[in-house]
């Protein structure tokens, strides 16, 4: 049995052509790296090898667009280990591949039901299994050596019964309780052009025990799955679109998901409707004990106009900010939108009211800087749809937020003044590209025909590689000193085939940012 933290590091001395260089392992088991998707590999401070270099690149057995998640010394067999990348395909298919080779070690698809995935697979606590999303509307648990799928204790457990008009486009997530308890979440959108009957929820699946428990977004009363027949909802949207789908707040113990458009009606607890809202959950994925009611919400003053306009305020999901010197507020968090608009909240008190169901309250809202006044418009913005990324910039102590759209590049740092916490920005530019990612002080991200990587605290270019291909939504993850990252043959949903690229970061990195 293999056993190791979660985040395992190993700190040796390796001497290559006479220089000694320190190096960390350690793992990215979900979109995002950590519980709280923050994008930021805190382990990763040293690289083994000197001199950038592309170590190959191999063509997948399906294509993906989505991010890789990387286990290391997975035990195959007797006496052999592997690092494994887990990717999930747009077709359904789990692959398992040779994180230093590209070649594949094993598959599943267990439906070929019509469809499309985008979400990222996630490994549980006991880096025994990794679960990924079918067309089949279920989520499957295999084991991680050989793909070999669990099929009792619930397994594989229902996300949807309406696997013709919803879909899990988001990655999986986990959330662990203090009491050592896993929950397991997965989220629901629809399909492109927001037509047919789908309604966004959330399935929180308890990993010791397999039951679940289901939040909708829209007819909020009913804890069901809906179906065709019955139970249904008579209105549809409010779908879950962010790239990390949920997010887990250790702070707050509580689970986070914003909606896309749909109808909201839900102001002063009168309805059970919650599109373009933030909502927070229990751990366990239950509401309150007001039948239909959400522990806390946020629903931006706007949220008309977002409906109307097609700026969902779910295009992107929330993301946790760590503990911020001298803040009054502790539990702090920022949620971008679809209408260019970045809002600085309050976690512990979503609406600044005490309660769900209500409008406004947010700390701050800033409209980044692609997209003018678009926090009181309510317009279409700079459509932000991909996960920022979250520093602390160990020199100071410093809180980041990175934002990389279709538009340009943003970097806030939260400031504090007289106890009140701010979005400030520190540098923009017109750089485009989907979700970012910072280990070692650098900020790494992709775009069409490129790999970047920026000096974080300044935004100054440090590196522009290999000319990769189409990039859509992919983002790369950085382990141990590589940098993984998949592309695709073309930019449309249904691209023939997709790469795995593999690049060995300069040793100059370290030394420049250690």
């Amino acid at each position: 049995m293999r056993r190791k933290p979660l985040v395992q590091s190993l700190l040796a001395a390796l001497v290559l052509g006479g220089c000694a260089l320190s190096a960390q392992a350690s793992d990215w088991l979900q979109f995002g790296y950590d519980a709280t998707h923050s994008n930021y590999n805190n382990a990763d401070t040293g690289y083994s090898t000197p001199g950038n270099a592309l170590l190959f690149h191999a063509t997948l057995s399906a294509p993906a667009d989505s991010a890789a998640i990387y286990l290391s010394n997975v035990q195959i067999s007797a006496g052999v280990q592997k690092n494994l990348l887990f990717i999930g395909s747009l077709n359904g298919t789990l692959m398992a591949v040779d994180a230093d080779t590209g070649v594949q070690a094993w598959s599943q698809r267990p439906s070929t039901n019509a469809g499309i995935s985008t979400g990222s697979p996630i490994v549980d606590p006991s880096l025994q299994y990794v679960y990924a999303y079918a067309h089949d509307g279920k989520v499957h648990k295999y084991r991680v050596a050989d793909g070999t799928e669990i099929t009792a204790g619930g397994w594989p457990e229902t996300s949807t019964l309406k696997t013709g008009a919803e879909k899990g486009a988001s990655a999986l997530s986990i959330g662990t309780s203090s009491g050592g308890v896993s929950y397991l979440y997965s989220v629901t959108d629809g399909y492109v052009g927001d037509g047919g009957d789908y309604q966004g929820h959330i399935t929180a699946i308890n990993l010791n025990d397999g039951t679940q428990k289901v939040f909708n977004s829209s007819c909020s009363n009913n804890t069901n799955h809906f179906t065709t027949t019955s139970p249904d909802c008579a209105h549809a949207q409010s779908g879950i679109w962010g790239r990390p789908g949920a997010i887990y707040d250790p702070g707050t113990n509580r689970v986070f998901f914003a909606t896309g458009n749909g109808l909201y009606d839900a102001v002063g607890g009168a309805g059970f409707e919650w599109g373009d809202s933030l909502l927070a959950l229990n751990i366990d994925g239950t509401g309150s004990s007001t039948v239909g009611m959400p522990i806390d919400s946020y629903t931006p003053s706007s949220y008309s106009n977002l409906q109307g306009n097609d700026a969902d305020l779910g295009s992107t999901s929330p993301a946790i900010l760590p503990s911020v010197p001298g803040s009054s507020i502790v539990h702090l968090g920022i949620q971008g939108g679809k209408d260019g608009c970045v809002r600085l909240l309050n976690l512990a008190n979503l609406s600044g009211a005490g309660a769900p169901a209500h409008v406004g309250g947010e700390l701050q809202a800033v409209s980044i800087p692609s997209s003018s006044n678009q926090c009181t418009n309510g317009d279409n913005g700079d459509n932000i749809r991909t996960a920022p990324a979250i520093w602390t910039n160990p020199a100071d102590k410093s809180v980041w937020a990175f934002y990389i759209t279709s538009g340009g590049s943003v970097a806030y740092k939260v400031t504090v003044s007289g106890g009140t916490p701010s979005l400030t920005q520190q540098w923009s530019n017109g750089t485009s590209g989907t979700s970012p990612i910072v280990a070692n002080g650098v900020l790494y991200f992709v775009s069409s025909n490129h790999v970047r990587a920026v000096d974080a605290a300044s935004g100054t270019q440090i590196w522009d590689g290999e000319s990769i291909a189409t990039i859509k939504w992919q983002s790369p993850i950085l382990v141990n000193g590589r940098l993984y990252v998949i592309d695709q043959s073309s930019g449309g949903d249904s691209p023939s085939s997709s790469q795995i690229w593999v690049f060995q970061l300069d040793g100059i990195f370290r030394s420049k940012f250690e």
